[in-house]
């Protein structure tokens, strides 16, 4: 599903019109975002939770040359998923 199926989907789901649904799933990845950006975690109960990770650094190997080489530390954002959504999606299969 890409933005715009998600953006039709939503506006469906809570009666909304294209324009709202879209204001809205912007306004809350932008808040997400700022908010990690700050460090912080974002909860949403059920369904998961955002976080920022430190990944230290480490040696890889280039695949096109397979030397080795050194990727420095990094900061990346990670997603865990809910016992809710973690059920539901299960019993899918």
């Amino acid at each position: 599903m890409n933005k715009n199926e998600l953006v039709s989907a939503v506006a469906d789901a809570a009666d909304l019109s294209k324009k709202d649904a879209d204001a809205a799933i912007t306004a809350l990845v932008d808040v997400i975002t700022q908010a990690l950006r700050e460090g912080e975690k974002v909860q949403l109960v059920g369904f998961g939770s955002f976080e920022v990770r430190k990944r230290g650094a480490r040696t890889a190997h280039n695949p096109q040359t397979k030397e080795p080489m050194e990727i420095g530390p990094s900061v990346v954002p990670v997603f865990k998923a809910g016992k809710i959504l973690k059920d539901s999606v299960a019993r899918r299969e």
